[in-house]
């Protein structure tokens, strides 16, 4: 198994050929159903029916589940269908020509097949992300511990009339095991003006001192007083590492900020990419799940490599990765990127 490389072939293939429990954590995006055609054969997310598409993942993410470590994770992206209304970028037959070689961008269009939902009116929301993760879930096997919402707030504008904007995405968080690798300090925020009290400490209510709780248990921690956060240094921005070292070896105070655990809205605009293809999640986005899902020197998986922002935010937090593209095009553009991003780093 030879870490840092893209491998040119199907995920699945690839997968198959991995010893199990190697992987320390997994953060993909598959190509959502019946968006765009990216002129590969054996490609995801051109099958007839949702339950096809669902059926395809499953079986990725069970190989998947099998190569994470028990103390494993899998971040996964994915956006919402609407059943075929003619409304949407698979509707575009003028735009549905076949891939030209040395192209790196999916076409969208007629030729990603017009969305054959049985079990939905035209016009209704699929519900692809909740699909999904209902089977990972119960066919596979992995614990659903979150359901994290991008907020796009540059998302992209639509001409509809009849129902609000979309701009989020989902991000589940998934495990192998109910205990877990999960580095929550390593994305901690800055909690300073949070909800605007100002005072750090929570005093108690004697409105908890009776059971309140479904299993009649007293809320003990909300009776008493307690301290609403915890405070740590760290850099300038908000984010980690923890500089506090180097603020003494240079002679300057300690800082330390009130913080909080990270909640599950993650407001994230989206990045133009001109040499990836359509579907670029942002470093800022998968940056959180890197950190906290994988230790350093563990290794990434990403089955849908794509544009490559996986292996890189990986590479820029010193942990490795492993990943499979099927369109030889893109893996040229993520190795040249990665290593011109590593000199960089080296200067």
């Amino acid at each position: 198994m030879e870490v840092n490389k893209i491998y040119n072939e199907d995920c699945l293939t690839g997968l198959r050929k991995l010893p199990d429990n190697c992987i320390d954590c997994c953060v993909t995006s598959p190509p959502y159903y019946g968006l765009r055609d990216y002129g590969c054969d054996g490609q995801i997310g051109l099958e007839q029916s949702p339950s096809e598409y669902i059926d395809r993942l499953t079986e990725v993410f069970a190989e998947v589940f099998r190569v994470l470590k028990p103390e494993g994770t899998l971040w996964l992206n994915l956006g919402d269908s609407y059943a075929g209304s003619g409304k949407g970028a698979a509707n575009y037959p003028d735009n549905a020509k076949k891939y030209k070689q040395g192209s790196n961008r999916g076409t969208v269009g007629n030729a990603t097949g017009y969305k054959y939902v049985t079990a939905c009116k035209d016009k209704d929301l699929i519900g692809i992300p909740w699909m999904a993760a209902f089977a990972l879930r119960d066919r596979v096997g992995y614990y659903l511990r979150n359901d994290i919402i991008w907020a796009k707030p540059n998302a992209m504008p639509e001409s509809v009339t009849d129902r609000l904007t979309k701009s989020h995405e989902y991000i589940f968080l998934m495990s192998k095991s109910s205990r877990y690798y999960f580095d929550h300090e390593a994305i901690q925020e800055i909690a300073t003006g949070y909800d605007g009290r100002k005072d750090t400490i929570f005093k108690g209510s004697q409105k908890y001192i009776i059971p309140v709780m479904p299993h009649g248990n007293r809320q003990t921690m909300a009776q008493g007083g307690h301290q609403r956060w915890r405070f740590k240094n760290l850099q300038e921005d908000g984010q980690q590492p923890n500089t506090m070292h180097l603020r003494r070896a240079e002679g300057l105070p300690d800082k330390q900020y009130p913080v909080r655990n990270k909640r599950d809205v993650w407001t994230v605009s989206t990045k133009p990419d001109s040499n990836a293809h359509f579907a670029v999640y942002p470093e800022e986005l998968i940056k959180p799940c890197i950190l906290a899902g994988c230790p350093k020197d563990g290794i990434v998986l990403d089955p849908f490599m794509g544009s490559g922002t996986t292996a890189r935010v990986a590479r820029m937090y010193q942990r490795n990765y492993i990943g499979y593209e099927l369109n030889p095009d893109y893996i040229k553009i993520i190795e040249k990127k990665i290593i011109v991003e590593q000199d960089m780093f080296a200067k």
